[in-house]
């Protein structure tokens, strides 16, 4: 999950992965991924964990370059990424997953074309590409406001990921969603389950989730988290995923929910689906909503069709290569 989750102890994580093969039914063939930050866990503990099941690392690497990784205030350098993803070979893991950042404060292309040359040398199964967002207060906003860093440049920010597009796809990786790519048969499930509007689970605090009609979130105190969790239990487990406001109210670590209307489903089906490049396929989509999401959105579809926006093919609603980078101005048109 986020956050720092390999900086638990090893024992944590083992108690953790016991409740879920005790109250859940998991097959050998699921993916079961750990984030893991460089520098952060051993060998020894990943053989550890890969004998636990644990079978897909991914790796916030951020950048190979020192003074990006202090500007982004990470406490590893590159030679602990290096050394993390070795590692990682090493005790079995075949299929691992690298994070990085472009359009940085003082990273120019050269920067990015050795990041890549470096990346592609390593020969990762999964590559998670993201331009930097400046979030109002962090240390980095707050920096490129006082002038001590300063504003990333979009345009250089455009080249570096239209570099990374070609050169990802010279070296066999797959350009499945906006900001990810993958090695034959690697795309990230969990991600595909959220980009496909699938339900998921989220556990631990601040962690969101969507269950039947509902998604909710919960608490973002651990404190108050562990004394929710600890103080309740289902009485009922078979309605998980069958919640009622006042079931949801009942739950001590919620920390608030809505709940998700036909249109608010067929809206999200749409811009979430339109994130995967292959697209999406409106007929089965509709039937998975419930929706016609045809005639729902008739005028923006056509609209966005005329101009070059989304293009159809093979039965398919796609965006067009061009709107990658500038793709939420067609998602904001299925946004009620």
């Amino acid at each position: 999950g986020g956050g720092s989750p390999a900086l638990l102890s090893i024992n944590d994580i083992n108690n953790i992965l016991n409740k879920l093969y005790l109250y859940f039914n998991i097959s050998e063939h699921i993916e079961l991924t750990l984030e893991v930050n460089p520098g952060e866990i051993s060998e020894e503990e990943m053989i550890i964990l890969k004998e636990k099941r644990i079978n897909r690392l991914s790796i916030g690497f951020q950048s190979f370059d020192l003074k990006l990784l202090q500007v982004l205030s990470r406490t590893h350098n590159p030679d602990d990424c290096s050394k993390t993803f070795e590692n990682a070979r090493v005790a079995g893991f075949e299929n691992i997953s690298l994070d990085l950042m472009y359009g940085l404060p003082n990273q120019n292309i050269e920067h990015w074309k050795t990041t890549l040359d470096n990346l592609v040398a390593l020969d990762p199964n999964h590559i998670s590409l993201y331009s930097l967002t400046l979030e109002e207060g962090t240390p980095l906003h707050t920096w490129v406001e006082q002038g001590k860093l300063p504003t990333p440049d979009p345009d250089v920010a455009a080249d570096m990921y239209h570099y990374a597009e070609n050169i990802l796809e010279d070296h066999g990786y797959g350009h499945y969603e906006i900001s990810n790519w993958s090695k034959p048969d690697h795309a990230s499930r969990h991600n595909m389950a959220y980009w496909l509007n699938h339900p998921y689970v989220g556990v631990g605090p601040g962690a969101h989730s969507r269950l039947g009609n509902y998604r909710f979130w919960t608490v973002d105190s651990p404190r108050t988290y562990i004394d929710g969790a600890s103080s309740w239990s289902d009485s009922d487990p078979s309605s998980f995923g069958k919640f009622t406001d006042q079931e949801i109210d009942s739950i001590p670590t919620i920390s608030g929910y809505e709940h998700i209307s036909s249109k608010l489903l067929a809206s999200e089906s749409m811009f979430l689906g339109l994130r995967l490049l292959d697209g999406i396929n409106i007929a089965e989509m509709s039937h998975a909503v419930g929706t016609d999401l045809a005639v729902l959105y008739k005028t923006e579809i056509a609209e966005s069709l005329s101009l070059g926006l989304l293009e159809e093919h093979n039965d398919l609603l796609r965006l067009t290569k061009d709107t990658y980078l500038i793709a939420n101005q067609v998602f904001t048109k299925f946004i009620d």
